[in-house]
């Protein structure tokens, strides 16, 4: 991981957790709450190491895949976005596949996630992934959950840096998070049929998160556990998490300085009647 600044480091409110924290609660007591502002200029920080990160990425051609499962509601397309806010969308890359084909439910379930898997240079983050079929599809979960292992450590051997997060949250705040998509008309989307089934179905979702934990929490691919009750914690974690798994450098940039304008010459503004946009606010 690229050096910190010493500064930022000594004012933080939140811990960078380091490569060997265990769990989610290295740091400040949850009980402390961590204010907006406090939040922002930690997320600064972290989303300025994210740059350097995919700095050394492009320069190496490094290949990073992360995946972001969990429950429903704990909020794995929050710190996607906060991790891909400050960041290029050629090296950073979001994977969010839609319901199968009748096709793709033809194929080996983890063969449609393979053409995204990151090329040399690329970081690639999985907005849900092939253990899509560990928590839905109960009657192939046994099988699926026996020749995962042996897919992800041929990922790893090809040279990828896999990385597995797993979004937990507990029973209350999930319902109060989906009374607020039923609630908020600016969250109505993220409410769908399958929502609903995982708040009814709490338990039998509980016991498929565990079998696929038994199974495929390997030695050379774990899974790292996000606790995301608190929001703004879990997401400082989580990204603080990611940058420590990747051992990158700093890479060196060359000083730029802007090149003055060149002379107007006989350049004229048009007498011409544009469209603005309306100024409402």
């Amino acid at each position: 991981m690229a050096k910190h600044n010493k500064k930022n480091k000594e004012t933080s409110n939140v811990a960078v957790i380091g490569r060997d924290a265990e769990n989610g609660r290295t740091g400040p007591p949850e009980n402390v709450a961590l204010g907006r502002k406090d939040f922002q200029k930690n997320l600064e920080h972290l989303q300025v190491e994210l740059v350097k990160l995919q700095e050394w990425v492009r320069t190496s051609g490094a290949k990073v895949c992360v995946l972001f499962e969990g429950r429903d509601a704990a909020g794995k397309g929050g710190v996607i976005k906060l991790i891909t806010e400050r960041t290029s969308p050629r090296i950073f890359r979001t994977v969010a596949l839609p319901a199968p084909t009748e096709r793709e439910k033809s194929q080996m379930y983890i063969q449609r996630y393979l053409p995204h898997l990151p090329a040399a240079g690329e970081i690639v983050l999985f907005d849900r992934s092939w253990y899509n079929r560990a928590g839905v599809d109960e009657q192939e979960v046994e099988p699926f959950l026996k020749y995962v292992p042996a897919v992800e450590r041929a990922i790893i051997a090809s040279g990828v840096i896999l990385i597995k997060y797993w979004l937990e949250v507990s029973m209350d705040i999930q319902t109060e998070r989906f009374e607020e998509r039923i609630q908020d008309y600016r969250k109505i989307w993220k409410l769908s049929p399958m929502d609903l089934e995982s708040h009814r179905r709490w338990y039998d979702y509980s016991r498929s998160r565990d079998a696929m934990f038994a199974v495929t929490d390997t030695p050379e691919s774990p899974w790292y556990v996000v606790n995301t009750d608190d929001q703004r914690r879990a997401r400082l974690n989580c990204i603080a998490h990611f940058l420590s798994l990747v051992r990158y450098k700093e890479v060196p940039r060359e000083s730029i300085k802007l090149p003055k304008r060149q002379p107007k010459g006989d350049y004229m503004e048009p007498a011409y009647s544009y469209r603005y946009v309306p100024a409402a606010y």
